[in-house]
């Protein structure tokens, strides 16, 4: 849809996660000459606007009222007013609310600017010393623990780098649904309250991940984001002398099927990759 040269601009504009310094000069300009903000949390954004002598009013736009702000929204952008969206930290949408917005201004023929600046993801990414070239990003994982598990076992053989957001609440939740589905020997980097004072990237396994975070209550404070390594591709994948003794123990107490399933949890190695090879040793016999 052309634009309506008369219409107004809806700014998408990036926020610092932690450090305000990350907050772009180009990111305040916006935001003062814009005649509303759209904040996902307006008490919490004011004190950013303070911080900056920004005086612009605040609107709501979170999860629960978005569609029907979107179109009072719309009608003022219509009107020739230019607007910003903004959320409690980083970059709007990214698993943060302001999706319903963008699609109806672009559906309306309004412009839609980025202003861009900090996201956790990328900052994460950047740091992780994880394969970037391609990832997945799943944000936050289901609440519900059956959701969560179940959601994680379509994930088990995906070899991209995976990345997830996770809330303190239910970090170690989360941790340990990953080393059940992956495997406790997967890679995992794990980076905590970034750009903030207590800004910890730590690399490690799954279970050795999940041990460490018990261990200290303070580890389970604060913004998390996981990256997480994604399966190795089954024809390359190498299976240890200690794997394959799991495999051969649990094989001679259950079925195939289940014992590749069993090992693989233990020992990270692909299950199709397992199921294989004792296929292949049982032709052999």
């Amino acid at each position: 849809m052309s634009r309506d040269s008369l219409a107004g601009l809806l700014y998408v504009v990036a926020t610092p996660i932690g450090n305000l310094q990350d907050c772009s000069p180009r990111a305040v300009e916006t935001l003062k000459k814009v005649s509303l903000i759209a904040a996902e949390d307006t008490r919490h954004s004011r004190r950013l606007l303070d911080q900056f002598g920004i005086q612009t009013p605040l609107q709501a736009l979170h999860e629960h009222n978005e569609q029907q702000i979107s179109s009072a929204l719309l009608k003022k952008l219509a009107a020739g007013e230019n607007i910003a969206v903004i959320s409690d930290a980083g970059t709007p949408l990214i698993s943060d609310p302001g999706f319903r917005l963008v699609q109806a201004c672009h559906q309306a023929g309004i412009t839609v600017t980025p202003i861009p600046g900090p996201s956790a993801l990328i900052c994460a990414l950047s740091a992780a010393g994880m394969p970037a070239d391609k990832f997945i990003f799943e944000g936050f994982l289901p609440s519900k623990p059956s959701s969560r598990a179940k959601h994680l076992q379509t994930l088990a053989e995906e070899t991209r780098t995976l990345v997830f957001y996770e809330a303190p609440h239910r970090i170690l939740e989360s941790v340990s649904d990953l080393a059940e589905a992956f495997g406790g020997e997967r890679e995992v980097v794990l980076a905590r309250e970034l750009t903030k004072v207590y800004e910890t990237i730590h690399h490690s396994t799954l279970s050795a991940l999940l041990a460490w975070m018990q261990a200290d209550h303070n580890q389970q404070k604060g913004e998390f984001v996981l990256i997480v390594a994604g399966a190795p591709p089954v024809d390359n994948q190498e299976i240890s002398s200690e794997a394959l003794q799991v495999f051969h123990i649990l094989r001679e107490e259950l079925p195939l099927k289940q014992a590749a399933k069993l090992a693989s949890r233990i020992t990270g190695v692909n299950k199709n990759r397992l199921y294989a090879l004792g296929l292949e040793q049982e032709g052999e016999k």
